[in-house]
């Protein structure tokens, strides 16, 4: 019999994190990620998980203190939002440049200014480019699948790379859902204890995080981008493990209804179950929509992005941040441009920068674009539902 739990997401993370034995939390309140340190302190204080506990000063000091724990074999977690990431951003470089398996659920929302608690994706793509392993969770049982699966990924030692876990806020973060909770036992079975290959210890010193002259530096960047690179069978290894142990598969690139579609929206996060409901309402009245959702972002899943897209006429992208200044609007679909660029045939690209801090995006907003995208009035980007 399935054990399904109505709880907050949150909380839901917290007990992923519970399940997942972790050594060291460092935490810092910031909305609205608050909430899953707060219940992970409970845990703690209840003594309901055998963890260090570490309420640091800030975000900065939370990211440092993870490599401390786990450059000495510490499972170690930490969570942030928006300003949070952005005060910790020097720190977060370092980590996949280090090799530490370091896992960080960010509930995304907006970066100021102007300051706004609400979501969307512009904290994440501020750290696009760090190095890390990068998932989208779309829903409440995903979050807590995918904390499992990302120790899975981080500490394999083929892999040894950082994860981040994103999470809308309040979308997700706060909302009640039903979750299916995996036990202990099972978690343990796909979990094993963390055994690293190389630990800061005084027996047998090494050195970790030197100082690289330009003689050496880019063949450090290369070996970085390679290890990236290199761990896309491993996630997909890890998601297959998942599925067979629980029953729910999950896959770099997911599709709904994009069988004989000539326009196919893509999207990443939560805003991908509004997507779909539109797609099944178009497809009843006829319309030959579809939907692709980006799970991983880093390492972007190329091959499976084209294969999924077959041979649609149009990609209607949906960003939820916007790069100011730039020629293409938002940087999803500036990078699907540029995947797309010596494809013959390639579909015609229309991208809808959409919920910019925390706006409703409706069914019928999906309905919109589309429309327009299908009619020819879209073109290039624009930014959607601007007033005035």
């Amino acid at each position: 019999m399935r054990n399904h739990q109505g709880m907050e997401v949150s909380f839901a993370a917290a007990e992923a994190v519970r399940l997942c034995n972790v050594d060291v939390v460092a935490a810092y309140p910031i909305t609205p990620q608050t909430h899953i340190v707060e219940r992970l302190s409970k845990y703690v204080a209840d003594g309901k998980m055998d963890a260090e506990f570490v309420p640091v000063e800030s975000e900065h000091s939370a990211l440092s203190l993870c490599i401390g724990s786990s450059a000495v074999g510490a499972r170690s977690f930490t969570c942030t939002s928006s300003q949070g990431l952005a005060l910790m951003n020097e720190i977060v470089y370092l980590v996949p440049a280090l090799r530490l398996p370091i896992v960080m659920i960010l509930a995304n929302r907006s970066l100021s200014g102007p300051l706004s608690i609400w979501n969307d994706h512009s904290d994440v793509m501020s750290v696009r480019d760090t190095g890390w392993i990068q998932l989208f969770a779309e829903n409440g049982q995903e979050v807590f699948d995918h904390v499992m699966i990302a120790y899975k990924i981080a500490e394999n030692e083929n892999v040894l790379l950082p994860v981040i876990i994103n999470m809308d806020g309040f979308i997700l973060s706060h909302m009640f859902e039903p979750i299916e909770l995996t036990g202990q036992e099972a978690v343990n079975t796909y979990l094993p204890s963390y055994r690293p290959r190389f630990i800061l210890h005084p027996d047998r010193p090494v050195t970790m995080g030197a100082y690289t002259m330009p003689t050496l530096f880019t063949e450090a960047k290369k070996a970085q981008e390679e290890a990236l690179l290199a761990s896309y069978p491993y996630i997909l290894q890890a998601w297959k493990d998942w599925g067979t142990l629980c029953g729910r598969v999950y896959h770099p690139v997911e599709t709904y209804y994009t069988e004989g579609a000539e326009t196919l929206f893509v999207t990443m996060g939560s805003i991908g179950e509004t997507a779909g409901e539109a797609v099944r309402l178009l497809r009843e009245q006829g319309q030959k929509a579809g939907l692709v959702k980006l799970r991983l972002w880093r390492p972007f899943p190329l091959e499976d992005f084209l294969r999924e897209i077959g041979s649609a006429q149009r990609l209607i992208v949906i960003d939820r941040a916007l790069s100011p200044g730039g020629p293409g609007g938002g940087p999803v679909a500036g990078e699907i441009r540029a995947a797309l660029y010596n494809r013959e045939n390639r579909p015609q690209v229309f991208n809808f920068i959409a919920g910019l801090g925390g706006r409703e995006v409706t069914v019928g907003s999906f309905q919109e674009m589309f429309v327009s995208s299908v009619s020819g009035k879209a073109s290039g980007y624009q930014i959607f539902g601007v007033r005035g």
